[in-house]
């Protein structure tokens, strides 16, 4: 079980984090990776005090995606506001805090920044340790909040930026089994929804008229590739788009929910195949989703369905899929890839 001494900043204190600390560990956290600003207070890790989150959504619309610069500037106004929130919801005050966490990547370096400089403003103000947090362990972590989860287990992480198949052995030790060699599954979702005329953010929207259409339309293509567990979604993009420019031709309408039905069994039925055979290769039992595709409907029907063949199958709850600080929070307090020191910088890639 993990346990890690941190130090004050200015007293030089020892301050125990984790599992075998002895006490409660409150851990204060801030997320600002992408689009969301987010505050949140986690106890030992799984108990959700507080969960705030200010979505940028409405100013992104109207450029169809994500603009760093803008994102920035929006964490900037909101940042105070979140934090305040986060300890009001909780009733909580600095004092009661037992460490403060943020992300510190991968993610927009603009909008790391932000997260980060306050998770370390706040940590010296109240002479507290700062825990840096690795945004991809965190979604993993999302997991173990309100739940019962424990490692050993394979985990699907699956978001905008990243497709991996990851083994945790255990609290702090994990191997990488399989990714995508190009797009990300989140990425070929926003592509293909931009193809269809869908808008921002496409992955959403896509998912709610592929409920409407038919899954078995259209034959799309499944990458072969050298490692079985790795995924390659740039093939599925360009066969998508070739279906729909001739489709385009034969059709005065464009069967928008058929084609999204199609292209989204393709996807949640490669991942389903690739995920399973990873597990039963290594003889696990329990798969974790993990991410913001992971809120997805076909994909979270899809693995639920493997508990009828014996399998365990853990999904966070919906607002703990997309970003928030109480995954930050959670994987601040198991220790998963977090780093300590005040001088680390942000970092965009892995």
């Amino acid at each position: 079980m993990p346990v890690k001494e941190f130090r004050t900043p200015i007293t030089d204190k020892p301050i125990l984090i984790g599992t075998e600390s002895g006490y409660d560990n409150i851990i204060f956290a801030i997320e600002s990776s992408c689009d969301e600003t987010a505050a949140a207070i986690v106890k030992n890790g799984r108990e959700v005090l507080s969960n705030v989150v200010a979505s940028q959504i409405k100013t992104h619309i109207e450029f169809g995606g994500v603009v760093p610069e803008v994102a920035a500037r929006e964490h900037l106004e909101a940042i105070n506001l979140v934090i305040a929130q986060a300890f009001e919801q909780a009733n909580l005050k600095p004092e009661d805090i037992t460490a403060f966490a943020a992300t510190v990547g991968p993610g927009l370096v603009g909008s790391l920044l932000v997260g980060m400089n306050a998770g370390k403003a706040l940590a010296v103000a109240n002479d507290k340790p700062f825990i840096g947090v690795n945004h991809l362990n965190a979604h993993v972590c999302a997991n173990y909040l309100n739940t019962n989860l424990e490692p050993p287990f394979v985990a699907l992480l699956v978001s905008g930026g990243h497709t991996q198949i990851i083994e945790v052995k255990n609290w702090l030790e994990q191997r990488i089994i399989g990714e995508t060699i190009d797009d990300a599954v989140g990425e070929a979702y926003d592509k293909v929804a931009r193809l269809i005329g869908l808008p921002y953010p496409g992955g959403v929207n896509l998912d709610k008229l592929a409920q409407t259409g038919n899954p078995f339309a259209y034959k799309l293509p499944e990458a072969k590739l050298q490692n079985e567990f790795d995924f390659s979604f740039s093939g599925l993009k360009t066969a998508s788009l070739q279906l729909i420019q001739r489709l385009k031709k034969e059709n005065e309408e464009l069967p928008k929910a058929d084609i999204a039905a199609s292209f989204q069994e393709n996807v949640s039925s490669t991942l389903l195949k690739k995920v399973k055979k990873a597990v039963d290769n290594i003889n696990a039992s329990t798969i974790v989703l993990a991410g913001g595709v992971a809120a997805n409907s076909e994909i979270r029907k899809k693995f639920f369905n493997l508990q009828n063949e014996g399998y365990k199958i853990y999904a966070p709850e919906m607002k703990y899929c997309t970003d928030n600080a109480s995954m930050i929070a959670s994987s601040a307090y198991f220790l998963a890839n977090t780093m300590d020191s005040f001088s680390i910088e942000v970092f965009s890639r892995m």
